[in-house]
């Protein structure tokens, strides 16, 4: 006999009964390829099933409030019980569909669509109707799905905010709210209280296309989108907060449909105490292991508030972490191709922001990793910013942070000069400077090498320093290309190139689900390197074989597991996981409470008292009417 159960938040479970052995099949969620099993004759492994199996819960709503929560709605997928039950009966067409049905529905309208902006406003919308489809539909067609809700259609959705704007996502606390108790006030207004990650930019900088102030929005909204579909984090746990002091952008202040504050940039003291209010309200409210992810802040702001909260609060920033982690990740997996460790390259980097400087960072630790000594892997990193090549000539006017990188070199804004200088393995881009890297550059690089790195890494497409077209043909196809937003496949004489993306989310989804699941108080740098490295190794020789550098996108809600795992791992080795008692199975323990985009059966099951406890508890005498006379 075989009957199968959906349990709310969890995986499927099958329960497989045969003669006197029962056992239990917890089958991965739906990107997952592996399939594991509960032993249900072994004691100790009903105990840990008992433990960790997500329980299902009636929800209070009813009627029309119902279909109008998307946590809950299942849109005409309803059964007949559930639709009488729920007292939805007659308020949906009385067809019945499954949610593959309302997936290909779904999917062909958005196929219909004259372009990507188009698609992005279609799954918003799908979005506040019904929260499972949608993730059903991101999770199962991620390569098609990816580049419209993240990079490259996000930023252009960012750029539009006002006026594509719908219903309202996530927080917005202003400079006017610039108190604990205000900004704690807010925070109690959001309708879950269960609140585990939060992504919070101030909309500086926005991808490579600058200050859009409240527009920015988008970007949390999108990175917990990624939460939940690439590394299956409930999507009640997640906030996306936008932090409102103005904008610098003339355009925005005159635009009609700006939806911020119209006013110029607050900066210094009162935008630190702003910052200072929101970490001590966030974390009284939903407590110190709420994880605090911070996005697409100014260069001025994002290094200094990472050293700010880094070892006060549980939080990262993924534009210099997460951004040096997955092209870490790319480097190792060239250094796979090449034969040759990380710790015997050089590497130019055009563009030294936050992000570059992070990248420049966490290569360094990776080579004192292999051996190298600090200085010595200092010495293999060439970093130019705006106004050139970073040497000890500028000592004087350059961030602290690039002290260790400066040449004693002549001071030069010429990047193929460089490279005929230094001869480096690899070139990195982060200058959103759309084809900095020209013809010559990439000519003289696979001149100079073998197999050249190149990473084109700005975002969105448009500030791409190049073409993975240009990298492939220039080059013959012996470029190790990597870019920041995705591109079309290559092909050359007859061999077809396939193009890796160093997006973040190889990183921070797997990240954020340790972080989440096993209560890590702080997020040490070693994490990310950490990451970088399991990244990399999951790179397979049929990955190779087609020029991409990283795992397909279609593998990281398992890769991130495989990420949460290692991370779980470390933290409890150095003490930095909280959540007693340890589980006994890590694995186990994280797919039972991943999301599962499968409609969950939403009525408990009832279950019968022993008969005599389900009487009255006592015999009602019998009394007598006396009569009127006595």
């Amino acid at each position: 006999m075989q009957r199968q159960v959906n349990m709310q938040n969890g995986s499927m479970l099958k329960t497989v009964v045969s003669g006197c052995n029962r056992r239990l099949s917890l089958t991965a969620a739906p990107l997952a390829k592996k399939t594991f099993e509960w032993d249900l004759t072994d004691p100790e492994q009903v105990k840990l099933f008992k433990e960790y199996r997500p329980e299902r819960i009636t929800p209070h709503k009813r009627g029309i409030e119902l279909l109008k929560t998307p946590g809950i709605n299942k849109g005409m997928a309803f059964s007949l019980h559930e639709r009488q039950y729920f007292g939805i009966h007659g308020l949906l067409p009385p067809a019945f569909m499954t949610a593959d049905q309302q997936a290909y529905r779904i999917l062909t309208k958005l196929r219909q669509q004259p372009d990507d902006l188009a698609r992005y406003i279609q799954l918003d919308s799908l979005q506040d109707r019904n929260e499972k489809l949608y993730y059903k539909i991101i999770c199962e067609n991620v390569k098609e799905m990816m580049p419209i809700v993240y990079t490259p259609t996000v930023g252009q959705a960012c750029q539009h905010f006002g006026f594509i704007y719908r219903n309202p996502k996530g927080l917005y606390v202003t400079i006017n709210d610039n108190s604990i108790s205000k900004i704690y006030q807010i925070l109690c207004n959001w309708p879950s209280e269960d609140i585990r990650a939060i992504v919070v930019t101030d909309g500086e900088r926005i991808l490579g296309l600058g200050d859009l102030g409240c527009y920015g929005i988008g970007i949390p909204v999108g990175k917990l989108a990624l939460y939940v579909a690439l590394a299956g984090i409930q999507p009640r746990w997640c906030l996306p907060v936008l932090i409102d002091v103005g904008t610098d952008n003339a355009k925005l202040l005159n635009d009609p449909f700006y939806t911020g504050l119209r006013r110029k940039r607050v900066r210094g003291e009162e935008y630190d105490t702003l910052l200072d209010n929101f970490m001590k309200a966030c974390t009284k409210r939903f407590g110190h292991d709420t994880l605090i992810q911070f996005e697409d802040f100014g260069n001025q702001n994002a290094y200094r508030l990472l050293d700010r909260y880094q070892d006060r609060y549980c939080m990262f920033n993924d534009d210099i972490q997460g951004t040096a982690s997955v092209v870490v990740a790319g480097l190792l997996a060239a250094s796979r191709m090449t034969k040759k460790k990380l710790s015997e390259k050089k590497f130019v980097f055009l563009g030294a922001g936050g992000a570059a400087t992070g990248v420049a960072e966490m290569c360094v630790r990776q080579m004192q990793f292999e051996g190298l000594h600090y200085d010595e892997a200092c010495k293999r990193i060439y970093l130019m910013d705006i106004d050139g090549l970073i040497t000890t000539n500028r000592i004087r006017n350059i961030n602290l942070r690039h002290i260790p990188f400066a040449k004693d070199m002549p001071d030069t804004k010429d990047l193929l000069q460089v490279i005929k200088d230094v001869k480096p393995d690899g070139l990195i881009g982060a200058s959103t400077v759309k084809g900095a890297f020209s013809h010559d550059v990439i000519k003289t690089m696979a001149e100079i090498n073998k197999q050249p790195i190149i990473f084109a890494l700005s975002n969105p497409t448009s500030k791409a320093e190049c073409t993975a077209e240009e990298a492939y043909k220039i080059t013959n196809g012996r470029v190790l290309f990597a870019s920041g937003s995705p591109f079309k496949n290559v092909e050359i004489n007859g061999k077809l190139y396939k193009p890796g993306q160093g997006n973040n989310a190889y990183i921070f989804p797997g990240v954020a689900l340790a972080v989440i699941l096993f209560k890590v108080r702080h997020i040490d740098n070693k994490l990310f390197l950490l990451a970088a490295r399991k990244v990399a190794d999951s790179v397979s020789e049929k990955n190779f074989a087609v020029g991409r550098i990283y795992p397909k996108l279609s593998e990281i809600r398992e890769l991130s597991i495989q990420i949460a795992i290692e991370v779980a791992n470390e933290c409890y080795k150095d003490g930095t996981a909280k959540l007693y008692p340890e589980p006994k199975d890590k694995e186990k323990y994280i797919r039972s409470q991943v999301y599962n985009v499968d409609y969950d059966e939403i009525i408990s099951h009832t279950w019968e008292w022993p008969e005599k406890d389900s009487k009255h508890g006592f015999p009602v005498p019998v009394v007598r009417r006396e009569s009127m006379d006595d």
